[in-house]
């Protein structure tokens, strides 16, 4: 694996020759070795459309273009750090969640309305996503940020899972998403609760969820 934690709020990331990886610009603390950072032109999320896509509705998140010989200590305003391996699977993550991730994984950009209509683009804004959502495919290592820790749920065909659309980070796997209303629960909880939405997650997969309802 490239990435290792090294605490809770930083991850290392070994640098070889002839790879790349990218980053959050900011995110570098420290590193030793032969190392370049360079801005990512593209955005590194889809590609130029992605770019002028998220652009347009003011959801870029500026990156940098990591290469060379040595190791890099990556973190982010003190966020807590989990490590995400993919094996092939397609990862779903808001860019500002994205602390580093290997160059060799397919990079892309979901419109939010694709998945679910009108009520998909509802729900990039109850999570504060906005309308596009990040997409890694392929077999490389993610670092992503949260808020007070990680918490991995499996999802099965069997047993889907809900979760509060504050605390969701991420998701992986063949899984279905929507968002919906959770009638009575304001009578039960109260009005300004904040829980009256759920983020109802099916498939096969895993969801990652944080300790805390706090944005980035």
């Amino acid at each position: 694996m490239p990435f290792r934690l090294l605490n809770s709020r930083m991850v290392e990331a070994r640098v070889v020759p002839g790879q790349r990886m990218f980053s959050q610009r900011g995110a570098m603390l420290a590193y030793k070795g032969d190392v370049s950072f360079t801005p990512s032109i593209t955005g590194g999320q889809g590609g130029v459309m992605g770019m002028i896509g998220r652009r347009i509705a003011n959801e870029a998140t500026p990156l940098m273009t990591v290469e060379g010989d040595g190791t890099v200590m990556f973190g982010h305003g003190g966020h807590h750090i989990h490590v995400i391996e993919l094996n092939g699977e397609t990862l779903y993550v808001e860019a500002d969640r994205l602390l580093a991730f290997d160059g060799s994984l397919q990079q892309g950009t979901m419109f939010m309305g694709s998945q679910g209509g009108v009520m998909g683009m509802v729900r990039g804004q109850v999570t504060g996503q906005g309308l596009f959502t990040t997409t890694l495919k392929g077999k490389g290592d993610v670092a992503v940020m949260a808020h007070g820790g990680f918490i991995e749920l499996p999802i099965t065909p069997q047993r889907p899972v809900h979760v509060d659309p504050q605390a969701y980070v991420a998701h992986r796997g063949d899984v279905r998403n929507k968002l919906s209303t959770a009638i009575g629960w304001r009578e039960m909880i109260g009005r300004g609760s904040g829980e009256a939405f759920q983020l109802e997650l099916s498939g096969q997969g895993t969801v990652y969820v944080q300790a805390s309802e706090e944005k980035l």
